[in-house]
Parts: C-alpha cells; sequence; structure tokens
C-alpha cells in the first residue's frame, strides 16, 4: 500500500489570513483542514468571492478628517466660537477662548432693524455711490466746507494700512459702519467669525454679495453677541458717528468682551493730532445732489486719546501708515 503523501496546507490568501473567511455562498458546510489550521479554515474548495470588501472612504466624504473637521466646525448648536488661531504681529501671544456669538444671531431679520435707521446714510447720493462702486462723494458742512470721501477704497479689497488692522484682530469681530464691507470680507476669508453694522442698505446689500454677513441697523440698537465680541472696529472716520466721540466709545465698551480690543482710525497726521470737533454735515455729490443734515465728529490721535480714558479704555498701540491714524484701545 502507497504511503500517504502529506496533507497540502490550503491556499489561503494574504489578506485573509488570521481571520475566519466567510462562507462561500451556496457552498457545502465548512470542512476542517488540517492540524493547526483551525484558525485559517475557510469554505470547501476555491476561497468564497468577497462582495465589495472594505470599502474606501470618497475624499471630503463621511468617515474622512476632512468630514470630521466640518461637522466640529458645524457643532454646538449653531455656536461660532472657540479658540481662533493667531496671526500677525501678536502671534506669540497666548490663545485665548472668546465667549460664543450664536450664528443665529449674526443674520436674524437683517431686514427689521429694531430701532428707526438714522436718515442720512440712506439718501440717494451714498446709496448710489455705493452701488456703482464710485464717487465723487463728500461730507459737506454748513460752512461749506467739504471733506472728500474715499468710495473706491472702500469699495476695493483690503489695502496694506488695512491689513495692519486685520492683523491684530482677535475673536470674533463686529465691524461698526461696515460700509460696502472689504474688511467683514477680509476678515471672514481668514476665518474670523464677524459682523458688519451699517445703517445703510446699500452698504449691507453690498457687503452681503460679497459673502459677508451684515445687519442694517445703528450702533446705538440692540445687537447680536452683546459684552461677547472680541475686537470692534471703527475704520474710516467712524469715530464721529452719531457726533459724541465719548458716547460712541462707551456703547463700544459694552458690546466687546472683557479684556476685548478697540481699533479705532483718527483723523489723518494732515488734520493734526488735536482735532475734535462737532459738525453738523450732509453726504453730497458734488453735482447738486445731497443729503438731510446730521451730527458729525472728527477727532484726531490726541482728542481720541483723551475721550478712550474717559470711557474707561486705555492705550495698548498707535501707528500710522499711508497716512492713515490708528489706535489700539483695551479696557
Amino acid at each position: 500500500m502507497a504511503a500517504r503523501s502529506p496533507a497540502r496546507r490550503p491556499h489561503v490568501h494574504g489578506h485573509d489570513r488570521r481571520r475566519a473567511a466567510p462562507p462561500a455562498r451556496g457552498g457545502r458546510a465548512p470542512r476542517p483542514g488540517p492540524p493547526g489550521t483551525a484558525r485559517r479554515r475557510h469554505g470547501g474548495g476555491r476561497p468564497a468571492r468577497r462582495r465589495g470588501g472594505t470599502r474606501q472612504p470618497v475624499r471630503g466624504g463621511r468617515g474622512t478628517a476632512r468630514a470630521a473637521g466640518a461637522r466640529a466646525a458645524g457643532s454646538g448648536a449653531g455656536a461660532v466660537t472657540g479658540a481662533v488661531m493667531e496671526a500677525g504681529p501678536r502671534a506669540a501671544l497666548p490663545r485665548r477662548r472668546w465667549p460664543a456669538v450664536p450664528t443665529r444671531e449674526l443674520t436674524a431679520d437683517p431686514a427689521a432693524p429694531p430701532a428707526r435707521i438714522p436718515a442720512p446714510w440712506r439718501s440717494d447720493p451714498y446709496a448710489d455711490a455705493v452701488s456703482a462702486g464710485r464717487g465723487p462723494l463728500f461730507l459737506r458742512r454748513t460752512d461749506g466746507w467739504m471733506l472728500p470721501l474715499d468710495v473706491e477704497r472702500w469699495c476695493a479689497e483690503a489695502d496694506p494700512a488695512d491689513l495692519t488692522v486685520l492683523d491684530r484682530c482677535r475673536g470674533p469681530v463686529i465691524d461698526i459702519g461696515c460700509g460696502p464691507g472689504r474688511l467683514v470680507t477680509a476678515l471672514a476669508t481668514r476665518g474670523h467669525p464677524v459682523l458688519g453694522v451699517d445703517v445703510s442698505p446699500a452698504a449691507v446689500d453690498r457687503t452681503r454679495r460679497g459673502g459677508g454677513a451684515a445687519l442694517c441697523r445703528s450702533v446705538f440698537a440692540p445687537l447680536p453677541g452683546e459684552g461677547r465680541w472680541g475686537t470692534a472696529l471703527l475704520i474710516d472716520g467712524n469715530i464721529g458717528i452719531g457726533g459724541d466721540p465719548a458716547a460712541l466709545l462707551g456703547r463700544v465698551a459694552r458690546l466687546t468682551a472683557p479684556g476685548g480690543l478697540l481699533i479705532a482710525e483718527s483723523a489723518g497726521p494732515d488734520a493734526g493730532e488735536r482735532v475734535d470737533e462737532r459738525v453738523e454735515v450732509r453726504v453730497d455729490d458734488g453735482r447738486g445732489r445731497t443729503g438731510p443734515p446730521f451730527p458729525w465728529a472728527r477727532v484726531g490721535t490726541a482728542a481720541l486719546t483723551r475721550h478712550a480714558r474717559r470711557a474707561g479704555w486705555r492705550v495698548a498701540e498707535r501707528w500710522t501708515v499711508s497716512g492713515r491714524s490708528f489706535s489700539a484701545l483695551r479696557r
């Protein structure tokens, strides 16, 4: 009687080793293999075909890091908050966690402000200039003196002087008197939660069309996130809003979080550091069309410092670039 040849080890694909293979569809019941192969058994005959195998996640779809990040960014019942990446000249400073500013507040009822909007910035000369993206446009005092308004710069992208402001912003940002929204758009691109506030429907509309969030509302009306904003901006002479810098600075103090930042632009060096005037002005297009009168203020750097101290702010930094003067204030 011929000697039996040694039992042959069953062929097992590498990807099926160390685990049991499923039984073949419609095949025979599994039969035991040679000794020592109990952990590598498979169905009789050929290995069973696997349907589909381990599915690879779709790039950017569910189950990937990108999707997980997107879900994490959208979590928290609509809150836009958390640690904000530091950037710019203060990058080495410790990061801080800012109070939440709910996203539903950033977009709530922008067409129905809770308080009356002052008429001047709704007048046709300003609305037409902002919609067209160009001037000429002026603030005209009662004595006939006119201050040119740089509509083209307002409607363009943020310039190098603006970037020095953006680099200093921390946490969620509220841009008071945002105009056509160049700073709102730039900050949103950088990942900041940001809201523009302006009394001009034309300005708010242009901000939104640029991809920014904005409300058609006065700064003195109730606003989303009061007491929770990390940074407030008063740029392009907006320290003059309402004609009372002290009242405006006090209002901004109530909008910002404890330890928050206010960046304000004062009248440029050519106007003089000590200029401090309350005036009545009209929007004028230089071609005979004007809006109704309203109060305004022009404030130089020294006058801004004086008003800020009275409102409980302290000067943390000053700088001048491209003929524009800025102050960073903290409480």
